[in-house]
Order: C-alpha cells, then structure tokens, then sequence
C-alpha cells in the first residue's frame, strides 16, 4: 500500500491518498491539520507493527522535505518511496540508447523539473518561519498536490514493468528510497564529536586560536621558515602564483605547486634528495596545516559541531554513479588527523565497519569471472592475485602491483606501470577484464551503460557530440578522439562503481532493518561509500557487529544472487574513530 503525502498549502498542513499497489486511488483523500502529520503516520507504522503486517509505502516528492520533520517529532517510518530520487534514475534510464542491454525506458516524468535552486539531495530540518504553526509543520511552499504525485507514481511504475530487467530496477528504486532515510536519519541523529578533543588537535597542530584574519602561531612560523628557505621575505604561500615563482626562482623546476609534483621533483635525483626536500619540507608544511586549518578548523568547528555532534547534509546519488555526495562540512572527507574528535558518548561506543576491496569483487561478480572470484574468497584479494601471478611465471607478482593493474583495469590507466601490467592481469582474469573493456567501448561510441540493478550512465553532452561530427582536421580528430578515450574510462568505471554504490545502499538498507527488527541501541550516524559506523550502547557491541557482518551478506544476495563472490567487512569496536584504522 502506498500513501502519497503533500503539502497542503492553503491550510498549511498536509494531504493524504491511499493508493493501491497499482497506484490508484483507494478511497477518499484525507486532510491533516497543521503539525498533525507526524501523528498520523506513528499511528499508521504502529497499526501495521501490531497487526503483524506490511506498514504502508510513503510516498512524497522528496524525503528531505518532509522525513526531517517526522523526525524532529520522534517519529521514523519503514518505508518510503522517493519520486524525485526514482523519477533521476528512470530518467536516465529512459535516454539509453545505443548499448545492445534493454534500450529506453518507457518513461514520461508527470512531475515537472525542481527549481534550480533546490538540488534533489536532503536538506536542513524545516525550522519555524512567521507562516509556520510549529516546528513540525514544513514550509508552506507551493507543491503538486496528492494527484499529481500519484500520477507520477503510476508513470513510474509503469516505466518499471516495462524494464528489460524489472525486478533489478524495483530493489535499485527501493534501496534508494531507503537510503534516502538513512540519510535523513543520519543527519538527524549526528555523528558524535567531542569540541575540547578537537580544540587541543588544533592547538596542538597550529598553535593557539588566532584572532579573526591572523594565521595560528604555528602556522605563521613555517611561513617564515617557508619564506626563508626560498629567500623571498614577502612571500604569501597562499597564493599559488606567488609560491610557483618563488619556488622556480629558488631553483624547484615545477609546473605547478601540488604536493605531488613537489615530492616527486625531491625524490627525482637521489642524490640530490635530501638538498631537495629541505627545499621542500616547509612548504608541503604550510600546504599540510592551510588544508586543516581551511577544511577543519576552528571556523568549522563553530559551524558544523553543536551540543556534541555534527550534522552533515548528505545528498543521496549526488553522483551520477549512485554514490552520496554531502553538501557542506566535508562529510566524505574526515581526515585522520581530527578523527580523534570523533568518540563515542560515555557507555556507548562506535562500531566502525569497512567493506574490504569492494570494488574488484563487485567486478568479478559482474563479469561472472570464476577466477577471480575464487581469489577474493577467505584472504586479501589484492595479495591473492600477486600469488597468482607468481604461481603463473607473471611479472605482477607483488601486492601494490597487483592493486595498481586492477585499478588501472577498472578506472582506465594505458600508460605508465599500470598499463604495463594489465596485459598480465587480463590472462589471468580474462573475463574480468573484458567486461570493463566492453563497458569502455560503449562509451567510446556515445553509449550508455548500466548498473548490475539498472542505472544508466548519462549519455555524453553536446560538446562530445560536435567534436565527433568536427574530425575534418588534424586537430578536430584529435580532440575527437580524445573525448571519446575519455568517455569510454567514464563508463569502464561506472559500471563498477555504480554497482559497487547499489551494494552499499542495500548493505545500509539491511543494517538499518536488522538494528530495528533486532531492537538494538544502535543507531547509523555516518557513511562513506564502503564504511559505516554506529553509535551503540556497548552491551549491543558484539550484536551490532554480527548484524553489520550479516547485512554485508545479504547485500551481496540482494544484487547478484547466490555466487561464490565474498564480500568481506572489517569491524572494529572502539571509543574513537581513530582507533578504526
């Protein structure tokens, strides 16, 4: 059963249709009064809790927009159905042509595009505005009313049932609505962060908290010892062209000031190494503690971090792969150095878990590469393959080889090492690395691609499409070429990552069903592509890291059915995140 969900605007409180499976009206549409919504819907979840049936499928135009306020009010819900997550992939979907697996979707979108200024992905809890009854009322913005929205629901349904492959894209669609929850719960629960931690890493790494627009007092010292090895007293660091100059000027024959080209010129000429990297040394410093003072610093703290927790927006299939993107606060990039900050509240500890090479046996469940699979069973995958190579009389015989010839296999690397190594890679793992191969070549041509459940690449923009038809020069092929070398390493990765992304979000979706079910004190409180943590009381520790274990199996039964492909998690229990790694 679907319940569709829609603002009321003219009485500011909320429309509701119960729909049939078919996504017909059944019955009447109820009105709910201002800051009555949350009500209705706990008594819905607890009606079909007690009658030991399936609760309702909520329906709305986009869980940001109305979860946060359910959640402010104590009440979750099951399940849900977003129409704008759904209504992106199938959109997609519905443009796929040239690949030779299913063609277009049958898909009209109802609904009609967002406003440019409100992005799909979940935002900030609704707050009272002057129009507002109560912090449980969502804004009173014009929107499609319960008719519209089950019109798109049919259409979308609809588009479902005629797939190439419908019951791939109905778990897509449901673990992205799904995810859609954990985000919005993810958000509201907070990771949890300890201030005073996270003041005396600063200190201790940049000096006291300077006054507004002055540098810390360590930071202002490697400045000087920056300044003075390159001999340029009035040097500002922070900017690139002035630090390009006077690194060129000092002798360091750099095309540019990144950190990776300024070790590798120190380590270009061995004798010269250490001569080189004291050159070097004050300025990768200053690079080193700009990135923490910029991306986590004290302005940050005082931005994301209340009451003990920070609060990242995360915007769920912000990449066109199905990977989450976050809005703000870094959320996908915690560095090491402030994890520290990151500890659980007394009695409580995190479970920290971590899905180990994910990418490459989602690969070998994809191409159905039984050698492949058979090394990612029981041990390190990466070392299993350089043994392997080693049995055959191969040249890729070490660990990091081995991980560099399959990521270049997966991400597009021709040259250098990488390049080197796939040819030994490929008569190892033939199939593997011709599942990837053919993916390129699809977008090579102007093809899209899909998922393992059905997400479509995006087709190339026009700038592809003109250089194509431009090759009557010299330069117009080249640039042709280039683009469509550059195309085909998108859709070589996007397979990958894309199926790798439905695994994690049915690994969550799992997880959080397993932590409910199972009535543990545990709560999701962040994820990052292939890692998740919760926040559990520490009497649930070990039955949290089973469910964690367990949810991790079920995924992989989820997309791809039984097969002999494992797919491994790393948990660790610990009082701070960085003590996980």
């Amino acid at each position: 059963m679907h319940i569709v969900v829609a603002a009321d605007e003219a009485a500011g409180g909320h429309r509701l249709q119960v729909l049939t499976g078919s996504g017909e009206p059944d019955g009447a549409e109820l009105t709910v009064p201002a800051g009555g919504l949350p009500g209705v819907v706990a008594q819905h979840e607890a009606a079909a809790r007690q009658a030991g049936t399936t609760p309702p499928r909520w329906t709305w135009e986009r869980t940001a927009a109305v979860y946060p306020g359910l959640l402010a009010a104590g009440v979750r819900v099951e399940r849900c159905h977003d129409l704008r997550l759904v209504q992106a992939v199938l959109a997609t979907a519905a443009t796929a042509h040239g690949s030779g697996a299913g063609g277009p979707l049958p898909y009209r979108p109802v609904l009609g595009p967002l406003p440019a200024d409100e992005a799909p992905g979940l935002l900030p809890p609704p707050r009272p505005g002057p129009e507002q009854a109560g912090l449980f009322d969502l804004p009173r913005a014009a929107g499609p009313g319960t008719a519209v929205l089950a019109a798109e629901l049919r259409a979308q349904l609809g588009a479902v049932a005629g797939a190439a492959d419908p019951r791939g894209l109905t778990v897509l669609l449901a673990a992205e609505s799904q995810g859609a929850l954990v985000a919005a719960e993810m958000q509201h629960e907070g990771l949890p962060w300890r201030e005073d931690v996270h003041r005396r890493i600063l200190a201790e790494a940049l000096g006291p908290e300077p006054a507004p627009g002055r540098r810390p007092e360590r930071m202002e010292r490697t400045v000087e010892r920056v300044r003075e090895v390159l001999h340029a007293p009035g040097l500002n660091p922070d900017s690139p062209q002035e630090l390009l100059r006077a690194l060129r000027a000092a002798g360091v024959d750099v095309a540019s000031t990144r950190q990776w080209e300024l070790v590798e010129w120190a380590r270009s000429v061995p004798s010269l190494a250490a001569r080189r990297q004291a050159l070097v040394e004050p300025v990768l410093e200053h690079k080193k503690q700009a990135r923490m003072l910029g991306a986590n610093g004290w302005h940050w703290l005082e931005t994301w971090v209340h009451e003990g927790r920070f609060h990242p927006e995360y915007v769920v299939g912000g990449v066109v792969t199905g990977r989450w993107a976050a809005r703000g606060g870094g959320a996908l990039q915690i560095p090491h150095v402030v994890r520290d900050a990151v500890r659980a509240d007394p009695g409580r500890v995190l479970v920290v878990a971590d899905a180990a090479q994910l990418e490459p046996r989602v690969l070998a469940a994809l191409a159905r590469d039984d050698a492949l699979a058979a090394a990612s069973r029981g041990r390190d995958l990466y070392q299993a393959i350089a043994d392997l190579g080693e049995e055959r009389g191969s040249e890729l015989t070490e660990r990091p080889q081995a991980k560099l010839a399959m990521l270049g296999a997966m991400y597009g690397a021709t040259t250098g090492q990488s390049g080197r190594l796939m040819p030994h890679l490929a008569r190892m793992f033939p199939r593997a690395v011709d599942y990837v191969e053919r993916a390129a070549r699809v977008g090579e041509t102007g093809g899209q691609v899909r998922t393992h459940l059905g997400r479509w690449s995006p087709p190339p923009g026009p700038e592809w499409d003109a250089a194509q038809r431009e090759t009557g020069t010299a330069e117009g092929e080249r640039r042709a070429g280039a683009l469509a070398r550059a195309q085909g390493r998108f859709t070589r990765n996007f397979v990958v990552q894309g199926t790798a992304a439905e695994w994690a979000l049915c690994w969550l979706g799992s997880l959080r069903t397993a932590l409910v079910r199972g009535g543990l004190d545990a709560r999701l409180v962040f994820f990052l592509h292939d890692e998740i943590v919760l926040h559990c009381a520490q009497a649930d520790a070990d039955r949290a890291a089973r469910l964690v274990r367990e949810a991790a199996a079920q995924a992989g039964r989820i997309v791809f059915g039984r097969i002999p492909v494992e797919f491994p998690v790393t948990v660790a229990v610990v009082g701070s995140y960085a003590e996980a790694k």
